[in-house]
């Protein structure tokens, strides 16, 4: 108040000072005005105030009343409560969000942000310097996509569990998300036969180096491109470049989204009530993920899109586990300590030492194939199943 007061003084003395000079015809009113950083109109309402009221005249008659902008006292307790109640831990703006969705607030973020802070309920914020982006993004959609896992709590009551995000390097859009028990190739292949499936090929994919990605004959050292992981043996038959970050820095982006992801998605976890994985995974991507994109999404550089739509190919046969096996002398193929029995085939005898190829998909489900004919298909226990003996890959 003592500042308002003084500011308010200065304003008389400077106002008494030009006006002095105009009633000695020093200046005329447009100049007196422009010295005074008002313009010609108020300069004449000054002076009617100032012939009328003297000084007292000049004081603005706001100072003592309420804006009519001021949120009312009984809505300022309501927030208060709400956020101590529901909403304990929101960062402002995630609590504004809810504020103006879900309670018909109609104030600005600003006064929300303010409010939290001079009530104790959420620390000042200390001063950052500038975020520098050395990379700048790729210009269009699909040019290259983001795929990384973050451990974490995410479903309270439960253990930590990984959530597997993949999203666009050019608008930040996330193009799957869902939560499971360890990140690892079935993880890796489930969220990218969603992507590829819904979008098509993108032209390369930036992955960190963990051991389902790459191989790396030393610890933190370059990749063997060589020796290509299922992941990168399946990229490189669909023709998607994999691109390997050698730092954390490298992998920002990622970095980001998950400390958003952290604090966001798992309040919006709590707030709906949701405590299992499968409902989890429904909510983050009926609601979450729509949610999300509207809100952090950015417009990319150039229109249209790198994405590459594919036909006729079933990419559920090349996203999936694929190894070398020998057949025994009983027609069975031992894989990962389960025994599958290769059904009679019309196309010989017997499979005897024959080199069949198993595939393992993200479903837990195996398949066997010799060449492009497929031998036989099992559940995840190795049951076998009945039909779709003979087709070709």
């Amino acid at each position: 108040m003592r500042r308002t007061e003084a500011l308010q003084g200065v304003r008389v003395i400077k106002f008494r000072s030009e006006f002095e000079r105009h009633e000695a015809g020093e200046l005329n009113q447009i100049d007196a005005a422009a010295l005074l950083g008002v313009n010609e109109r108020t300069l004449r309402r000054w002076c009617v105030r100032f012939d009328d009221a003297g000084e007292s005249g000049l004081l603005d008659r706001r100072l003592g009343q309420v804006s009519g902008q001021r949120v009312p006292s009984e809505r300022e307790a309501q927030i208060e409560t709400l956020y101590r109640t529901r909403y304990s831990g929101f960062t402002a703006k995630h609590f504004h969000e809810h504020l103006v969705r879900d309670h018909g607030f109609a104030w600005g973020y600003t006064w929300t942000k303010v409010f939290l802070q001079s009530n104790g309920l959420l620390p000042r914020a200390t001063t950052r310097g500038a975020h520098r982006c050395k990379r700048p993004r790729r210009p269009l959609p699909g040019m290259m996509l983001h795929q990384d896992g973050s451990r974490h709590g995410w479903i309270g009551g439960l253990d930590a569990m990984d959530l597997i995000v993949t999203m666009d390097d050019a608008t930040n859009t996330i193009y799957s998300a869902f939560v499971c028990p360890e990140e690892g190739t079935v993880s890796t292949f489930q969220a990218l036969l969603q992507v590829f499936g819904e979008h098509g090929l993108p032209l390369s994919l930036y992955t960190d180096r963990g051991s389902h990605y790459f191989h790396t004959p030393r610890a933190d050292g370059p990749v063997d491109r060589q020796s290509p992981t299922q992941v990168g043996r399946a990229l490189a038959q669909l023709g998607v470049e994999h691109i390997a970050a050698y730092s954390p820095e490298a992998r920002g982006r990622s970095e980001r989204l998950f400390a958003t992801l952290q604090d966001r998605l798992v309040k919006e976890l709590a707030l709906a009530g949701i405590g299992t994985v499968a409902a989890a995974n429904d909510f983050i991507r009926e609601v979450y993920m729509p949610a999300h994109n509207a809100r952090f999404a950015v417009q990319a550089e150039q229109d249209g899109s790198a994405f590459v739509a594919i036909s006729g190919v079933d990419l559920a046969e090349i996203l999936c586990v694929q190894e070398d096996r020998q057949v025994g002398h009983d027609n069975t193929v031992v894989f990962h300590q389960l025994r599958l029995q290769i059904p009679p085939s019309p196309l010989r005898a017997h499979f005897v030492k024959a080199t069949v190829k198993v595939r393992r998909y993200h479903d837990g489900s195996h398949a066997i194939f010799h060449g492009p004919r497929c031998l036989g298909r099992y559940d995840g226990h190795g049951a076998l199943r009945a039909g779709a003996l003979g087709a070709a890959a």
